[in-house]
């Protein structure tokens, strides 16, 4: 449940820019409708209308999610806040410059910013994040500890790269169904393949 939470913003994404790229001028009708005070210019093509349409959904969605949590009295957790920051000033910056470009961007910057925050807390402030969540619940070596954050940092930046990539090599299409499948294939692939490597160690503490 809490991955679905987490990936919310993402699927409505996805549906509504492929709902938008089959009907370009309900997109941007709906577009000139909505959106039209908080575009530069207040016009819109219906080119980039599907991205403008799902961009929006997508900060009205995270919006939501944090609002949900924070009336619940849920922690929030820092790399959400980190991800809705960065979701609010670089979605903005796509309705408000009506550019792809901004919103492209967001993955690269978000997965990057994760790369920062475990690789400043590991060699700057001598503190494992990993370890921080997931020690209360494994007892590792240390060394195992610090070759996990160093795969997540490894990780974050291999995906920045890709999605730059991705996004500027291929169709905007191609794009959100790679963004997609980046959050509900590739990394709990990843996290699946981390489980495997640390079962050993976990057993061997049983």
């Amino acid at each position: 449940m809490k991955f679905l939470f987490d990936v919310f913003p993402v699927i409505l994404f996805f549906v509504t820019f492929k709902w938008g790229e089959s009907h370009p001028q309900a997109a941007q009708s709906y577009t000139a409708e909505y959106l039209s005070s908080f575009i530069s210019g207040g016009i819109s093509s219906a080119e980039i209308a599907p991205i403008l349409l799902a961009t929006a959904v997508t900060l009205a969605a995270s919006i939501i999610q944090i609002t949900s949590l924070l009336i619940r009295r849920k922690k929030i957790d820092a790399m959400l806040w980190i991800s809705f920051i960065i979701i609010m000033v670089f979605g903005g910056a796509t309705i408000y410059f009506h550019s792809e470009t901004f919103i492209k961007w967001k993955p690269t910057v978000l997965y990057w910013c994760y790369a920062g925050a475990f690789f400043l807390a590991q060699f700057i402030f001598k503190k494992n994040l990993i370890q921080t969540a997931m020690g209360s619940q494994i007892t590792l070596p240390d060394i195992i500890w610090s070759r996990l954050s160093l795969a997540w940092i490894a990780f974050f930046v291999t995906m920045g790269l890709v999605n730059l990539f991705v996004a500027f090599q291929f169709s905007t299409s191609v794009w959100a169904n790679f963004k997609l499948i980046s959050m509900i294939a590739i990394m709990p692939a990843f996290i699946i393949v981390q489980s495997l490597f640390l079962s050993k160690y976990i057993e061997e503490t049983e």
